[in-house]
């Protein structure tokens, strides 16, 4: 009778939620009215030399939202959010991450052919 050792319940055969494969970066982000949000960092892209972060807010997953920064990041380790000012750079910015989201769905969909 073999034991079951996926007790963490991803897959990875651990009994243990602390085993690095439940590590998502998470980040909480500040919105000008002061409001909190915990987010999921999905990507960070460049687009056009500049460096953008995508962010999915952790509650409320059902709405699709997802928050789209400029993003620079340190040598010490400490990083930047920076505002989208212009229309056609949030344009450049969500047409780039439309590509990345259109990437993994391939890749996702090839993961699930069978040869």
């Amino acid at each position: 009778m073999s034991e079951d050792k996926d007790l963490c319940g991803c897959g990875c055969g651990c009994d243990d939620d602390d085993c690095g494969c439940h590590d998502e970066d998470i980040l909480t982000l500040t919105l000008e009215d002061g409001t909190e949000i915990e987010c999921a960092v999905i990507a960070v892209f460049p687009v056009e030399e500049k460096d953008y972060i995508a962010l999915l807010p952790l509650e409320n997953q059902e709405d699709g939202e997802v928050f789209l920064y400029g993003y620079e990041e340190y040598e010490d380790g400490t990083f930047e959010l920076i505002s989208i000012e212009s229309d056609e750079e949030y344009e450049a910015v969500t047409s780039a991450f439309d590509e990345i989201l259109d990437e993994a769905e391939i890749d996702e969909l090839m993961d699930d052919e069978d040869y």
